[in-house]
């Protein structure tokens, strides 16, 4: 049984993982250090601002550290911290419950999608 408290104690993880983008950007991160252009291409159509916009979140949260290289031309690097890298056993959980769960789920929203389709 979960202790009564749980869902006020997580919400600090879920600001971190509901925002758009988030999810595909720390997988991104877990496998290794990143340029920004790099996470742009991977990521698209993710906007400048907004890759930044997360990016920054995530430093202030002590989740990714920003490198910054001098020289022409400049460029700066982004890796998880310690604290980043714990998150990795968050996302295999998901992924193991999707493998033993997601058919369902993703049957349920064929069926929803077909429904309607019928509807219209």
């Amino acid at each position: 049984m979960m202790d009564r408290s749980c869902p006020g104690t997580v919400e600090p993880i879920l600001e971190i993982l509901d925002g758009k983008w988030m999810l595909l950007l720390l997988f991104e991160l877990f496998n290794g250090n990143r340029r920004f252009g790099e996470l742009r291409r991977k990521l698209q159509p993710i906007s400048p601002k907004t890759l930044t916009d997360r990016l920054r979140l995530l430093e202030e949260k002590g989740i990714v550290t920003r490198t910054l290289y001098p020289g022409v031309p400049l460029h700066v690097e982004y890796d998880l911290t310690e604290s980043g890298k714990a998150l990795q056993p968050i996302f295999e959980a998901m992924w193991t419950w999707t493998q033993e769960h997601g058919a369902y789920l993703r049957n349920k929203t064929i069926e929803k999608d077909q429904e309607a389709e019928r509807e219209q």
